[in-house]
């Protein structure tokens, strides 16, 4: 499966040491160009150096131009360019943004987020469990709702 990743869920992984997950989870994760460069151009950002090195994602150019300007009436430039190319390859999008989230059900465009990947972590066992890794999120300053709280460790059987 292909997932496009947005800077928010890289940099929520990346707080918790937990970026390691996204390739045993994804065959092919890809960033666009001007979100690797959002999180690779300050080494002060959680995850900067490891995303800069990472052999198992790739950089990508945007090539529609078109779809990213018209998504930037309601989006920063990250998730329009994340949605543009999640749609362009049919692929899985990790977006955090509420917004974002909603304009990319309306576009067909299936989504994740920092919670999703978690909760799929959890899933294939990768994790032996959800809440002290939510728990780290918001220690970290991840804002997680209390409803996303609990419905993720209801989904994940932690209540």
């Amino acid at each position: 499966m292909t997932l496009v990743v947005n800077s928010g869920p890289l940099i929520s992984l990346a707080r918790i040491g937990q970026l390691e997950l996204l390739p045993a989870l994804f065959d092919d994760i890809v960033l666009p160009r001007g979100v690797f460069e959002e999180v690779t151009q300050d080494s002060n950002l959680p995850g900067a150096e490891t995303i800069a090195g990472a052999e198992w994602l790739r950089v990508v150019e945007i090539l529609d131009r078109k779809t990213v300007e018209r998504l930037m009436i309601s989006l920063d430039e990250g998730e329009s360019q994340v949605l543009a190319l999640a749609q362009e390859l049919g692929a899985t999008a990790a977006i955090d943004e509420r917004r974002g989230r909603r304009l990319a059900a309306s576009l067909g465009v299936p989504q994740t987020g920092t919670v999703g990947i978690l909760l799929l972590a959890k899933r294939r066992g990768l994790i032996p469990a959800l809440t002290p890794l939510l728990d780290q999120l918001g220690a970290n300053g991840v804002h997680l709702s209390p409803r996303l709280y609990d419905e993720a460790r209801g989904l994940a059987g932690e209540l």
